[in-house]
């Protein structure tokens, strides 16, 4: 059996760490990136730094066209949210009909929105627990010291392609767990970074403020139970003190950290505002669930969606 090919379609705070924990196990892995990031990666590598030890992926594969690459066996999928069906147009050329995407992004409909593109049989699902950010081209910066991978089949199978996945990750430095329940995964990971997304993003601080200050922890909560409420009118089975077990989580990975959002925030990038805290508003209303804690968040932050607006008196 051959070598299975590996894409890591964009090389930022989520592909570039997986995509390197997969390349140092010894596995064929391909980065696509654009711009000053793929420069940097093909010509010295990429670089890993922070809580986990430094890690120099040297040399790279890195392109930014898919036709160079032809079809594979694996695409772990981590564009932004706003750039799903665009980017899922893109790797057609990766795909034939042996070939698994993985969206590994942030939210929970980047799976149903890329079936349309590549076809239903081609998608799994997957959720990246992890925080980092590129900080410079070619250097990515892990903040806290939590990696790890859950994926599976959106139908609860244990497929042949599924299990192989896991050996890969098995035999890398990338701690995984093959689920036959992503769903409920992608909704515990939904739960957790609305949460956390939405209240670093508001107060613009590490984490840690959120969770030593009594209102703002009581705020955080309130957003994740509105989210598990939201969640349990979709059908899916979450317990009622789901929230509290989030909280716990959150609280368990240290407070050194600060979600995507809020780093894209105070870069004044772009938000996957819409696709997160604007999400869980959506489904509230079209549910019947009242959301208003997170509908209130959602509207402070949604002038920023688009970057900083233009003459903001916060730069």
């Amino acid at each position: 059996m051959s070598s299975p090919r590996i894409v890591i379609v964009g090389a930022g705070g989520v592909g570039g760490p997986f995509g390197s924990a997969l390349a140092r196990g010894g596995h064929d892995v391909t980065f696509i990136a654009r711009g000053a990031h793929l420069k940097a990666i093909r010509e010295d590598g990429l670089r890993i730094e922070g809580a986990r030890g430094d890690f120099h992926l040297h040399p790279a594969q890195a392109t930014d066209d898919p036709a160079s690459i032809g079809p594979v066996d694996y695409v772990l999928f981590a564009p932004k949210l706003w750039d799903v069906e665009a980017t899922g147009a893109f790797i057609k050329p990766l795909v034939e009909p042996e070939t698994a995407v993985i969206p590994i992004q942030n939210g929970i409909d980047a799976g149903e929105r890329l079936a349309p593109i590549l076809g239903g049989g081609h998608v799994m699902g997957g959720v990246a627990a992890i925080s980092a950010l590129i900080e410079s081209p070619g250097r990515i910066r892990q903040m806290g010291a939590f990696q790890h991978f859950i994926f599976g089949e959106l139908d609860g199978s244990l497929s042949p392609r599924a299990e192989r996945l896991k050996a890969l990750c098995d035999a890398s430095d990338l701690d995984a767990t093959l689920s036959t329940d992503i769903v409920e995964a992608l909704w515990a990971k939904f739960v957790f970074i609305v949460g956390t997304a939405t209240l670093s993003a508001a107060t613009r601080q590490w984490l840690s403020v959120t969770f030593a200050d009594p209102n703002l922890r009581s705020v955080l909560h309130t957003v994740m139970a509105e989210a598990t409420a939201v969640g349990q009118a979709c059908g899916v089975p979450l317990p009622n003190d789901f929230a509290n077990q989030r909280l716990a989580f959150a609280e368990g990975q240290g407070g050194g950290w600060i979600a995507s959002m809020a780093a894209d925030l105070l870069r004044g990038n772009r938000l996957e505002l819409p696709w997160l805290t604007g999400k869980v508003v959506a489904l509230g209303r079209k549910k019947g669930v009242p959301t208003p804690v997170t509908s209130a968040l959602y509207a402070i932050l949604k002038p920023y969606t688009n970057g900083t607006p233009e003459g903001s008196p916060t730069g």
